[in-house]
């Protein structure tokens, strides 16, 4: 077979998108101060508020990966930016509660019409290269979701909360931008509804969902948790548990570039395997470590908790074979979705045992992963003819 190269613009406006389409989840937990302070939302409604933004980018998106899959949707992508840009800049001018609900959850809806068809685009842009094209794109997402409270504070401070309104520039420029170069993304698709190469393998693919949902449960519940007991454990100041969160982000977007690579290498199962592997007794030795060992914890943490990350999705792909679509939002949205309500359930353990339980039962969050890992079919498959 002719080995396909990598479409590198392609690739590159996708990985934008992602970064646009994200930016505007980021900003949301930092709006909620200014809409608290100078709306009077109570703290249940703000809550409300980031629930409402979450079902809406997370859970639906199976529904757009249906859809992509059985009709020719590739004008999702460039629609997904425009309106989760539209969502997040009129929050800052919409007056009542209700209306700010509706836009964010409009917003959200752009969000989850954005990714499974996108996810789907990259499988076919990145060429024989899948791994590492699905890195790129997922780290755009993790770069925009950082973005947006580095760009909404300010516009706020300087323009009140109608500077939202700023945020839909850089999502309308880059939905043009996708617009333009649509036709040629949507070329590279089989015709709708054609189902390719082998039949889809479900039991295999739910299995990789679990060990999917169950590595978002850990991820999440360290990203709310692990800065809280640097503090109330281990003597941490605030910005220095701040600065222990970035670092294990920074090492998380680190480790999903390099799961991506080797992934091609040694296949997405074997990665899957390692990066739980090895994940366990890190996870295990964070409460035990003092404050500067902690920090060197955390960076491998990022390492191998976010290494399978975007080939997990790539994985789903290729056991969802013709249903990319659908397979993309499974792994992309319903299972983060999922662990967000691992993490709710931990924050309950917190609440009614210690920080420091709490951090022992997410160390054992791997254990079940790696389990179901182990019953994944470890054949490399050829790569999605085109």
């Amino acid at each position: 077979m002719t080995p396909r190269p990598i479409d590198r613009r392609g690739l590159a406006l996708l990985s934008a998108g992602h970064a646009c389409s994200d930016m505007t989840q980021g900003a949301l937990p930092a709006l909620l101060p200014f809409l608290i302070a100078e709306r009077g939302f109570s703290y249940s409604q703000a809550g409300a508020l980031v629930l409402a933004a979450s079902i809406g980018s997370s859970v639906v998106q199976p529904l757009f990966g249906l859809f992509a899959d059985r009709l020719s949707s590739s004008w999702l992508v460039p629609a997904g930016v425009a309106t989760s840009g539209a969502g997040i800049a009129l929050v800052g001018v919409v007056g009542s509660f209700p209306l700010t609900l509706l836009v964010l959850v409009a917003g959200g809806l752009g969000v989850a019409a954005f990714h499974p068809e996108a996810a789907r685009l990259v499988n076919y842009v990145s060429g024989d290269r899948r791994g590492a094209g699905m890195s790129y794109f997922a780290v755009g997402g993790n770069a925009g979701f950082a973005l947006g409270p580095a760009l909404v504070v300010p516009v706020v401070l300087a323009f009140g909360l109608p500077g939202t309104l700023l945020l839909a520039l850089p999502t309308t420029v880059v939905a043009l931008l996708l617009t333009r170069l649509r036709p040629s993304l949507g070329a590279r698709l089989p015709a709708p509804g054609r189902r390719a190469g082998p039949a889809p393998e479900w039991r295999p693919f739910t299995r990789l969902v679990g060990a999917a949902v169950l590595r978002t449960g850990a991820f999440f519940g360290l990203q709310a948790f692990m800065p809280l007991y640097l503090v109330v454990h281990l003597g941490a100041s605030k910005g220095q548990a701040a600065a222990a969160l970035t670092v294990m982000l920074v090492a998380g977007a680190a480790g999903t570039l390099i799961g991506g690579r080797l992934a091609d290498r040694i296949g997405r199962r074997n990665l899957l395997i390692g990066s739980m592997a090895l994940l366990l007794p890190i996870v295990l030795a964070l409460p035990m470590a003092s404050l500067p060992f902690a920090f060197a914890l955390l960076v491998g943490v990022g390492l191998t908790l976010d290494a399978p990350f975007s080939t997990t999705v790539v994985f789903g792909q290729e056991l969802l074979r013709g249903r990319e679509g659908l397979a993309s939002g499974i792994t992309y949205g319903l299972a983060v979705g999922l662990g967000g309500l691992i993490a709710s359930a931990l924050g309950v353990l917190a609440d009614t045992t210690s920080l420091t339980t709490t951090l022992y039962v997410i160390a054992l969050l791997p254990v079940p992963a790696l389990l179901l890992a182990l019953t994944l079919p470890g054949a490399a498959r050829e790569p999605v003819p085109v």
